[in-house]
């Protein structure tokens, strides 16, 4: 039980986690690949590693219950932090893609308004930093 626990199940996962993106790889390496066939392999992808992450928030390895709820909780902070750091790029990414290509059409037409333009930019990425300096302080409360 032990060796499969430790060696089978992940690498059951990681086969899982890829199997979707199998026909995808296909289609591309043939010259076919088709938008809504790529799209459909993600989404599997997503649903199989969601229903891994499901499985193994429900299916407790042979641990007592106080060991059980200590790693849930341990599990779930690390979880928040790296929801809150993805989250936070992700919507500085979004701000930096509509703030950029204003700021460089901007620095284009008039080359004063360079510092004025990189601030719009700049706050854009003030969100990432946000979310990191989150993710650091639920870090250091586990």
């Amino acid at each position: 039980m032990n060796i499969f626990v430790l060696l089978l199940l992940p690498l059951a996962a990681v086969a899982l986690l890829a199997a979707p993106l199998l026909p995808a790889y296909r289609r591309i390496t043939r010259g076919s690949a088709a938008p809504k066939t790529a799209r459909r392999s993600i989404l599997a992808n997503l649903c199989v590693f969601a229903g891994i992450c499901l499985v193994a928030i429900i299916l407790p390895l042979n641990v007592s219950a106080d060991t059980a709820a200590a790693a849930s909780a341990q599990g779930m902070g690390y979880l928040a932090a790296a929801i809150v750091t993805g989250v936070a790029c992700l919507g500085a990414g979004i701000a930096v893609a509509a703030a950029a290509p204003a700021a460089i059409g901007a620095v284009s037409e008039d080359p004063k308004s360079f510092g004025k333009a990189m601030i719009f930019v700049v706050l854009g990425e003030g969100i990432a930093i946000y979310g990191l300096l989150i993710s650091i302080l639920i870090l250091n409360s586990l």
